[in-house]
């Protein structure tokens, strides 16, 4: 059976709402969703595709700290609150995305604080 690690980017939101930036097991890492504040600076860049990029900075970062790389994704869900947005954002998620190209889903739904326009949830697999 393999080892559970739990990956904390130190966002007291993790500790409140009970949950981990990422879980890793075995050849497997679990990215929560992840939106797009620059977590330097706790600002949230007004443009969709910027809010993209901050994710996909994220979780490269969590990603690095788990063992695993960006080309070790093959799941992604994205949760778009305005599908409006869709065509402004397409291009922020080809930067991070058009070669490695995992399966893929978007959804447009509500987040929980305005000024998040995007959530991107990733599954790696590194066996």
């Amino acid at each position: 059976m393999s080892e559970t690690r739990r990956i904390s980017t130190g966002s007291a939101f993790e500790t409140t709402m009970g949950y981990s930036r990422a879980i890793v097991k075995g050849d497997w890492c679990f990215v929560s969703g992840v939106t797009g504040y620059d977590y330097a600076t706790m600002t949230m860049p007004e443009s969709i595709a910027d809010q993209a990029r901050n994710c996909f900075a994220t979780i490269r970062g969590v990603l690095d700290q788990a063992g695993f790389a960006m080309e070790d994704i093959v799941r992604v869900q994205y949760t778009v609150t305005d599908a409006a947005e869709v065509d402004a954002l397409i291009p922020a998620l080809g930067e991070s995305l058009s070669e490695i190209r995992p399966a893929a889903t978007m959804v447009i739904a509500g987040l929980i604080k305005p000024e998040m326009k995007v959530e991107i949830e990733v599954t790696a697999f590194r066996g």
